[in-house]
């Protein structure tokens, strides 16, 4: 395992959006663009790590007519490859797992067609435990919202996970826009983590009834 902050890391990325990885947790994909595939196949010969990272919106006014490559988010998670089925017409099925968070410093200049960045891997803080007045709020936010959603949930089981599994396993699958999964990948910690993630849910629990959406700006 590779300890957070020693030295910059070179990592392959897959930016994706709406795809979160967090530390610990599984993400499934599947690789069908030659270039992730070929990303994939260089990984399995290497060390089987990919970085899972948000292109950022489509801002107004930026240069059109030549090709460009969507500018990043600073924040995204370190993935490694722990299961794999390869397809006969060269596509993937993979099953990442969240090894750290990471912060890009730059993008590389690469002749491979994915892209790769430098980054620093950030310390962990997944083992911090939440206060037990967070975790019953939280818990009540989470059926209330839920309950708006059509949501069937089986909260006994949810009560028997620890803290970083619940608040990092909502965060990765709950129905927000990317822009607010992005914050909750940034938030320093499972505590603040939780916070936010309350607070969207009320967000979007409130959502304009009119249209049925809602977003984090």
């Amino acid at each position: 395992m590779d300890a957070p902050g020693v030295a910059p890391k070179r990592i392959s990325i897959f930016p994706l959006a709406g795809a979160i990885l967090y530390p610990s947790l599984r993400l499934p994909l599947h690789i069908f663009e030659p270039r992730y595939r070929a990303m994939v196949s260089d990984a399995l010969a290497r060390d089987r790590r990919i970085g899972m990272i948000q292109p950022r919106p489509y801002q107004a006014g930026a240069p059109t007519g030549a090709p460009r490559a969507d500018p990043l988010f600073d924040i995204g998670c370190l993935g490694h490859i722990d299961e794999v089925e390869a397809l006969e017409d060269g596509r993937y099925n993979i099953v990442l797992v969240g090894v750290a968070r990471f912060r890009l410093l730059r993008e590389l200049t690469v002749s491979t067609p994915f892209r790769q960045i430098e980054a620093e891997l950030l310390p962990a803080r997944e083992d911090e435990a939440l206060a037990s007045v967070e975790r019953a709020l939280f818990e009540r936010e989470a059926r209330a919202f839920a309950d708006a959603q059509g949501y069937r949930v089986n909260w006994e089981e949810v009560t028997r996970l620890d803290d970083a599994s619940l608040i990092n396993g909502v965060s990765q699958i709950a129905p927000f826009d990317a822009a607010s999964k992005q914050a909750l990948l940034e938030a320093d910690g499972v505590s603040e983590r939780c916070r936010l993630l309350v607070q969207l849910m009320q967000f979007y629990g409130r959502r304009d009834s009119d249209d049925g959406r809602a977003t984090l700006q």
